[in-house]
């Protein structure tokens, strides 16, 4: 007998939650950065604001591996078969590491990449100076995501959230030390933040996996057993599933990317509003994230049971709880936007007064599109919990770079209508991915759902 609607809505929120909060927690940590750096300078905060905005395209185009993880397992524990969720958590992991190993590369040598993208040669070269440093945190932070996908699965998300909120306040004190020098510690300034970054990723890790092998019940799914002894058809099969995932997070990622660089090109003023506005929404979107992990695993779940009802309501749960925090996320970017912004500007640089302007203006956009943004990454969340993907990935990169990336740069340059042009664009690629990814998943659900092992 399915589930009511009330008891997937108790579910969503005791999963969801804590990720909610792990993921509002990872954002802190960019917050954390944005603020500090800010209050350092404008010329760091411009570069960090390019750094991580690279680092962040690379990181979600890595971490498709890992998020394919949280079906498959789901699937498996609707399916009571706990031998597949530790070979689907064990090759997660491997693939996490290989991924890691091949983007050093292209974070160690960034510099002719972001100028080839149009950046300044100065905020290009803070930007690699950022990079090697952040760069050795990719391993760290993918295996991170796929310990994380394999304790989602098993509704073990509060450990999550303690891992990042611990995260979050080491990476406050190391910014305060190595950024500004203090307590005796060297003035690092940029470099300084992504010696912090790197901390925090080594951190997460290793809370996670000192849990998944020790914690309350997790000793039976032994995840460690032979990990160094490949197991191919898992291997496969989530490459398969999560390559097309990977792509997918790429063309959204991308689309904020291409807005930040064509930012760049409109000056440092431009480029530090559209920093601290868009780590603003990012915060708040954290909410949609979270529960879109959420709905993967209820909606998995019921797919593995072949409940077909139960996994609609499932989708329709996640989807309430999402609504209520977009209406939230308005009011908070119409009603506070001065006052938020100008917490991270130091009020004696003379950019700051410009900043501000733009900044509020930003986050009455951001307003715009923050309904169509959370109704992209739950359709998403829907669809992946069926393990679809690979149709779901064209749909993304069609309405993100045939749609949103033009849309940006024509509204914003070719129209004359700077900032508000380019965050217009990203209205347009937003609100054509959550029409067609919605459409796909209440017409592959219309009739019922058919388990997949």
């Amino acid at each position: 007998m399915s589930e009511t609607l009330s008891h997937h809505l108790r579910r969503t929120l005791a999963l969801g939650l804590p990720l909610v909060g792990s993921q509002v927690a990872q954002v802190l940590i960019g917050l954390t950065d944005t603020l500090m750096l800010g209050r350092y300078s404008v010329a760091a905060l411009a570069a960090a604001t390019l750094a991580t905005s690279y680092f962040f395209t690379l990181f979600v185009l890595g971490s498709g591996f890992a998020v394919a993880c949280m079906p498959m397992a789901a699937g498996a524990i609707g399916r009571d078969d706990e031998v597949h969720v530790r070979r689907v958590a064990r090759m997660g992991l491997w693939l996490s590491l290989l991924t890691g190993l091949v983007m050093a590369p292209a974070m160690t040598w960034s510099e002719p990449i972001l100028l080839a993208l149009g950046q300044t040669p100065g905020v290009a070269a803070d930007a690699q100076a950022y990079l090697r440093i952040a760069g050795l945190g990719m391993i760290p932070a993918l295996l991170t995501a796929a310990l994380r996908s394999h304790l989602s699965a098993l509704e073990r998300t509060r450990i999550v959230l303690l891992a990042t909120l611990a995260g979050a306040a080491l990476n406050i004190l190391l910014n305060w030390l190595l950024i500004f020098g203090n307590a005796g510690f060297p003035e690092m300034g940029l470099r300084g933040a992504a010696a912090a970054s790197v901390s925090v990723h080594v951190l997460t890790t290793l809370v996670l996996a000192v849990y998944v092998t020790r914690g309350p019940g997790m000793a039976r799914f032994e995840l460690f057993r032979n990990i160094h002894r490949p197991d191919w058809p898992i291997f496969g099969q989530i490459f398969r599933l999560g390559w097309p995932i990977g792509l997918t997070h790429l063309s959204e990622s991308g689309l904020f990317a291409a807005s930040a660089l064509m930012m760049g090109w409109l000056g440092t003023v431009a480029l530090a509003a559209h920093g601290i506005a868009i780590q603003i929404a990012a915060l708040t979107f954290m909410v949609h994230l979270g529960l879109s992990s959420a709905v993967t695993v209820r909606v998995g779940r019921a797919w593995g049971q072949g409940d077909g009802v139960g996994l609609r309501r499932a989708a329709l749960a996640a989807s309430i709880l999402s609504a209520v925090a977009v209406v939230l996320a308005v009011i908070l970017y119409l009603g506070g936007g001065p006052w938020i912004i100008g917490l991270f500007l130091d009020p004696a640089d003379p950019m700051a007064p410009e900043i501000l302007i733009l900044g509020v203006h930003l986050l009455v956009l951001a307003a715009l599109f923050q309904l169509v943004d959370a109704g992209q990454v739950m359709s998403l969340g829907m669809l992946r919990g069926i393990q679809d993907t690979q149709l779901p990935m064209i749909y993304a990169i069609v309405s993100y770079w045939a749609l949103g990336i033009p849309a940006s740069y024509v509204l914003g340059f070719l129209f004359g209508m700077g900032p508000t042009g380019i965050w217009l664009g990203l209205v347009v690629g937003l609100a054509a991915a959550t029409a067609a990814l919605l459409a796909r998943f209440l017409r592959l659900t219309a009739g019922g759902v058919t388990s997949r092992s």
